[in-house]
């Protein structure tokens, strides 16, 4: 598995969701838990990883869809 970003905006993470799972693309979102410890006030980033063999398509779709990801 790959990090393909990390992001304090849930919108943005909501967003790249569904435009994986568009293309066929299974992701898992993790540090959730974290962020709802904090109180929701944004200071842990959650992260989005992708299976290894996924990780270039994902991170092309992403970046054609103006989402910086991580590399």
């Amino acid at each position: 598995m790959k990090q393909l970003l990390s992001t304090t905006d849930p919108t943005v993470i909501a967003f790249a969701q569904a435009l994986l799972q568009g293309e066929g693309i299974d992701c898992f979102e993790i540090d959730v838990n974290m962020s709802v410890l904090e109180g929701g006030i944004g200071l842990f980033p959650r992260r989005l990883i992708v299976a290894d063999e996924d990780h270039f398509r994902a991170a092309r779709a992403l970046r054609d869809n103006g989402i910086s990801v991580d590399d």
